[in-house]
């Protein structure tokens, strides 16, 4: 039987990262859950334990259910009619399955009736559902908005929304509309108070809304007359069982097709405020996009995963002049390089993750209790490690999958650009990562005043000091000096003090601090299982000094008065 979470060792490698114990015990509380619900763990074994059934569960489900539907949820996709959505037959089949598995609100607290886990655990769960389907992830995977819902919402709104969404209901996000994609401070959506009745509603128009038809909705809509920027947007929940709301139309679109992407007419739809006033863009967005965004760069490594699996199987099956096609160097080193592209972005996400983990969860005992001076800076700490690593996993991340969908096509050669070929729908599928939850365009923006206050190169400093095995310092040795380079680049843009130039050079020197910290990250992988991530890290650090000497020799070469053949 196909088991994705069996058949990937990395996964439990990376599930047993040493920060775990501290992440465990602070998400819960102390095991003071074990009084009260049979299936609460008892210590860290217990939690450990328990996060590697479900996880075995998911990856059963995964290859057994889910992967086997992608390719006819692909063809057969969903349908709309009268305003309404319904799956794809497949998809309905997955729905349930996870739903009967328990597997909706896995990250909520038990008293919704969830399964109170950290993010490292179902970000693996992601990673996997991403790897049978990246279409499906966008379902299954949008149950992280009930986590802005327990941030931000009243217990009385957790406990009517929180506790459908652990039992299969499902969620979307309304941000985008017709004229305000990126640019969420156009948003228009109207929403009106109603005196009479205390309630709010809902009109106008959204746009490219992932599981436009769900079942539970947050909203970005205009609260405040007059108002033209971000500070007069809110957040509210919309619920579809009050009515006021029709799917237009359903997208049709290149890739992760059984993912219904909708076109939504709200018509006096009846909704309650989330949270406060006017802090709908500034502060409950910001924090949705930011797990939105994790939760990509896990759908990335899926399916950079599915893309080397594919790839290799073809290539060890497909036989030209006398011999399978892997044993020619120009075929090898393709997969050597997808392989150590996916390790290295898995990696980087893993490590976010936990990062995540340790500050929502100091956040959340925050709400009960005042932390003590220790628990603060550690908050402090991670909130930024956090903040500055999501953009590099979304984007670097969603960069390497393309890169991964593209070879595992060459690989396939003429067969590749066939649709009998699984390789043709991920293909298609990838595409989308580096685009929605905010482009790669917008990770860098989001990610250059790390590198510009020097965050960046603080942290690489930090891995440059941690013990490697003996025969990988050679490699940490290659990284100190690409450090180096990639320092004098941001020294020299940096004293220019010219925005368009700092533009121009952003990308490629968050580049640069992405590929070294993922780097870093492979070696120590690699020293404490060589068997899993060794090969990867050596080929890994090769290809980061070639993109390092790229991106400093372009920065270096490049003269202010070159802008005006760039600037227009």
């Amino acid at each position: 039987m196909a088991n994705f979470y069996l058949d990937t060792p990395a996964l439990k490698h990376h599930l047993n990262h040493p920060l775990m114990k501290r992440i465990v015990e602070l998400k819960e509380r102390n095991y003071r859950d074990k009084d009260e619900y049979d299936y609460a763990p008892m210590d860290f074994e217990d939690a450990m334990d328990s996060y590697d059934r479900v996880l075995e569960i998911i990856g059963e489900i995964c290859g057994e259910i889910i992967a086997p539907n992608a390719e006819g949820v692909d063809h057969e996709g969903p349908v709309c009619a009268n305003g309404r959505v319904t799956y794809a037959s497949g998809t309905k089949a997955n729905l349930e399955a996870v739903t009967k598995a328990g597997l909706m609100g896995v990250a909520m607290p038990r008293r919704f009736g969830g399964l109170n886990f950290p993010n490292v655990p179902y970000m693996m769960a992601a990673d996997m559902v991403s790897r049978s389907d990246a279409g499906f992830e966008n379902l299954w995977g949008l149950q992280d908005c009930a986590e802005t819902l327990y941030e931000f919402g009243n217990e009385d709104q957790r406990m009517r929304y929180i506790t459908r969404v652990c039992q299969g209901e499902t969620m979307s996000m309304d941000l985008t509309e017709p004229d305000a994609g990126s640019d969420l401070q156009s948003v228009m959506l109207k929403a009106t108070y109603n005196e009479e009745d205390g309630c709010w509603y809902l009109n106008g128009v959204k746009r490219f809304i992932t599981n436009g038809d769900a079942d539970i909705h947050l909203v970005l809509a205009r609260s405040e007359e007059g108002t033209k920027d971000g500070r007069g947007l809110s957040m509210f929940i919309y619920d579809k069982r009050n009515g006021g709301v029709n799917v237009r139309r359903i997208e049709n679109k290149m890739g992760i097709k059984g993912s219904p992407t909708c076109e939504l007419v709200f018509k006096n739809a009846k909704a309650e405020l989330c949270g406060d006033r006017k802090l709908g863009l500034i502060k409950y967005v910001m924090a949705l996009m930011n797990g939105a965004r994790l939760g990509i760069a896990a759908q990335s490594v899926g399916l950079s995963q599915a893309a080397y699996n594919e790839a290799l199987s073809y290539a060890k099956d497909r036989k030209q002049f006398g011999k399978a096609i892997i044993e020619f160097p120009a075929v090898y080193e393709i997969l050597s390089l997808m392989k150590a592209k996916l390790d290295a972005s898995r990696s980087l996400l893993y490590e976010t993750t936990r990062f995540v983990d340790m500050y929502k969860a100091l956040d959340d005992i925050a709400k009960e209790r005042k932390l003590t001076p220790e628990e603060r800076q550690e908050q402090k700490l991670y909130s930024k490690l956090a903040d500055s690593f999501t953009p590099l996993a979304k984007g670097l991340g969603s960069e390497f999958a393309n890169q991964n969908a593209y070879d595992c096509i060459q690989v396939h050669g003429g067969s590749g650009f066939m649709k009998d070929y699984t390789c043709e729908r991920l293909y298609r599928d990838a595409r989308i990562t580096s685009i929605y939850e905010g482009t790669t365009q917008l990770q860098v923006v989001a990610a250059i005043r790390y590198v510009t206050t020097g965050a960046y190169l603080a942290k690489i400093k930090e891995y440059e000091t941690l013990e490697v095995s003996e025969d990988l310092k050679g490699l940490q040795k290659q990284l100190v000096e690409m450090a180096e380079k990639y320092a004098k680049a941001v020294e020299y843009v940096s004293e220019a003090k010219d925005q368009n130039l700092l533009d121009i050079c952003a990308r490629k020197m968050v580049e640069m601090a992405g590929y070294i910290i993922m780097a870093h990250l492979l070696l120590q992988d690699a020293t404490q299982s060589p068997e899993l991530f060794k090969t990867s890290a050596f080929v890994f650090v090769r290809y980061v000094r070639g993109e390092v000497e790229k991106n400093s020799s372009f920065i270096s070469d490049f003269k202010v008065e070159d802008l005006a053949n760039y600037v227009k």
